[in-house]
């Protein structure tokens, strides 16, 4: 059950209040960051010194090359498929199967090497294999299809998670990165757009990578559809075993609407924010400019609660909806665009927003380890 809205708007409130006084204290000694007085840019942010490369890191790429020199990729996925069985995830479309499971296996295993690298059936069959065209061409239309793939990626993912050596690589991660990618398509596919920002046309496909890049979930996407939504879509529906309560994303991946989802879905939105020179910071309540004086030049208005308390049950319905998948992520963010400013619950979602983004801001210009 949420909390009721009282609850909920103190929790914010405190947090803000707690994150402004942290960034005021600390700023006056942070080195990195400092505060124009006048002009557009108000938030000067120096840039990071590249980190250098691990000591044993040529060391262990040779150890690695000499104990598995020219290795196939297609003896890879054999031998994950040895280890995991992620082809008994693929089920046909009939009723009862003909051909018995080892014979499927290794056709299996050959439609998604074609598949997975683009080289094609006829290409992979051209290495003097004795099946024909035909063969993996049924094999692939009745067998792979999307369910099946998605729970054969979710049954190699949960199966690497679990083998890692935290000594090694750490312990289990909780954090996860996301982007899109966009891909030429042709002319005839129905998800075929122009993209504005890459002057061409396509399709856009949506990684979701884990921190040790493992690659979680992926989108086939239309070019104008919203990065926010393919964002929560991921973390919603990525179907393994991992905790997602970190969410990395660029300036397209983020908005103050998907700040208030994130908030409300409970999971920490962490965006690389392209124009942070001109970001503002609000208040928790009116009157209180004075306890945060070293962070004046970039304080701006308080936040409206009483709207955020008004539409509360709204947005918990949104919320809700997004979280039990009974309505679509890009249908409901949709109806949040500035194409709807009067809208009373955008103008509460846009309005929570900005409380937790104040909130991240300042841990982002506090922490040189988060950046």
């Amino acid at each position: 059950m949420p909390p009721d809205a009282d609850e909920f708007i103190g929790g914010i409130q405190e947090r803000m209040r707690a994150a402004l006084s942290a960034f005021n204290e600390t700023l006056p000694k942070n080195r990195k960051v400092s505060l124009r007085q006048q002009g557009r840019n108000l938030i000067k942010l120096s840039p990071m010194e590249p980190q250098p490369e691990p000591k044993f890191l040529q060391h262990l790429k040779a150890r690695v090359t000499s104990r598995w020199p020219m290795t196939n990729l297609l003896d890879i996925v054999k031998e994950a498929d040895v280890q995991v069985g992620f082809t008994d995830e693929f089920r046909g479309l009939g009723d009862r199967e003909i051909l018995d499971r080892r014979t499927l296996q290794r056709r299996f295993l050959l439609c998604l090497y074609a598949l997975g690298t683009n080289t094609g059936l006829k290409r992979v069959l051209a290495g003097g294999n004795d099946l024909t065209y035909d063969e993996l061409r049924y094999v692939k239309e009745c067998y792979i299809q999307k369910d099946g793939l998605k729970a054969a990626i979710a049954k190699v993912v949960n199966a690497t998670l679990k083998v890692r050596k935290s000594r090694i690589w750490g312990e289990g991660t909780t954090g996860c990165a996301s982007d899109s990618k966009k891909l030429q398509a042709w002319d005839q596919n129905l998800m075929n757009e122009w993209h504005v920002r890459y002057r061409g046309r396509g399709v856009m496909v949506y990684w979701h990578v884990e921190k040790n890049s493992l690659c979680i979930y992926s989108q086939l996407k239309r070019c104008s559809s919203s990065e926010v939504g393919s964002m929560i879509e991921g973390v919603m529906r990525h179907c393994t075993d991992m905790q997602i309560d970190k969410q990395y994303v660029d300036s397209h991946g983020q908005s103050e609407v998907a700040f208030a989802f994130c908030e409300l879905l409970g999971f920490s939105l962490m965006p690389r924010l392209k124009a942070i020179a001109r970001k503002k910071l609000y208040l928790p309540d009116a009157g209180e400019q004075n306890l945060y004086s070293n962070l004046a030049p970039i304080l701006t208005r308080p936040i409206n609660w009483e709207l955020i308390r008004q539409q509360y049950d709204q947005i918990v319905k949104y919320a809700a909806a997004l979280q039990k998948s009974t309505a679509h992520t890009d249908s409901i963010l949709r109806r949040f665009t500035r194409n709807n400013l009067q809208h009373p619950t955008y103008q509460t979602l846009s309005e929570l927003g900005r409380a937790v983004k104040t909130i991240f801001l300042c841990q982002y210009l506090e922490s040189w380890g988060l950046r």
